[in-house]
């Protein structure tokens, strides 16, 4: 099959179409005939030799896939309403990047009614990692302020519509006027350009001083003292990546006067449970919110799978707003 390597540790450049052998599935397990393959943050840290990969996992790049179950564990599919020739997309712990991928059963969904497999590969690790950090461990409900920062990543994009469509207000900030106004495109109530605005001043002036109930943050460092202050009494705040540095300085009165929760994950280490568990609240809650046309998928350029180069680069501008994807 086709692949694209990490010939080494290093810039974009590093990674190089090659052949290797394809994969077979185990127990538990689907083989899935790639056709788009979603690119995340994540991918380029590991290109950069600061992501190892779990054990058992392939050494390939690459956390999503969609394609068409080509064979698996007859028993495990049949369980959970799979077969061969069904078109799935699925969270996978590496080996995305190619045309024959595995994946463990309990992590594939079927692609939702209407999207095309391109569209299908731009979910799993987005949907993944706001479902579990932004519902389960921060809890947020319908009613309450989500700020997320960083509306127009990939995690940004998905964060803002699928707190909308479960009731909750969103502050979204973007390093630019064009950004913030995608933010409010995709349903945001307000956006923030953090270049020339203070957040912790604009959020107590949009929430009158009472802060937001929930922060989805993706950079720590500096970020972490300023965010405590615009948490409301009972506030959440969850990291999902420490792209500001992982020290932190932070006010504990403050956590104690507030009763304020500080959390954060990784996802691509949890065991499979853990990930089925997840994909079961997606395709209860959120498919049908796909399919409903309430929520959908932000693609903003889609490469040719030997271009996976040009795709890091274009992660690492900063420039795009919304989801990447290769195609085979």
């Amino acid at each position: 099959m086709k692949a694209i390597e990490i010939t080494s540790y290093g810039a974009p450049e590093v990674l190089r179409a090659t052949e290797r052998v394809a994969p077979i599935a185990g127990v538990g397990e689907v083989l899935i005939r790639v056709a788009a393959s979603g690119v995340n943050r994540p991918d380029v840290l590991q290109r950069k030799g600061l992501y190892p990969v779990p054990p058992g996992a392939s050494d390939l790049p690459g956390l999503e896939v969609a394609g068409v179950i080509e064979s698996g564990d007859t028993a495990a599919m049949n369980e959970a309403g799979l077969k061969v020739g069904d078109r799935v997309c699925a969270l996978v712990a590496g080996g995305g990047y190619a045309q024959l991928c595995t994946a463990p059963v309990g992590q594939c969904l079927p692609v939702p009614e209407g999207l095309s497999d391109i569209e299908a590969a731009s979910l799993p690790e987005t949907f993944f990692t706001v479902w579990s950090n932004v519902f389960d461990r921060a809890r947020l409900q319908a009613g309450e302020t989500l700020l997320i920062q960083g509306g127009t990543s990939g995690i940004g994009v998905t964060a803002i519509q699928l707190a909308k469509a479960a009731g909750a207000t969103v502050i979204a900030t973007a390093g630019s006027d064009d950004k913030c106004a995608a933010c409010l495109r995709l349903g945001a109530d307000h956006a923030i350009n953090y270049r020339s605005s203070d957040f912790v001043a604009e959020v107590a002036r949009i929430t009158n001083g009472r802060g937001v109930d929930v922060i989805l943050d993706m950079v720590a460092g500096a970020y972490v003292a300023r965010e405590l202050k615009c948490l409301a009494e009972d506030g959440r705040l969850v990291f999902i990546a420490v792209q500001g540095g992982v020290e932190a300085q932070i006010d504990a009165g403050l956590v104690l006067r507030r009763r304020l929760t500080i959390t954060g994950s990784t996802l691509r280490p949890r065991p499979v449970a853990f990930k089925a568990a997840i994909a079961r609240a997606l395709r209860t809650t959120v498919w049908p919110w796909i399919e409903a046309g309430s929520v959908r998928p932000v693609i903003h350029q889609v490469f040719p799978a030997e271009q996976a180069a040009a795709a890091h680069t274009l992660m690492e501008s900063n420039q795009h707003i919304g989801k990447l994807v290769l195609v085979w």
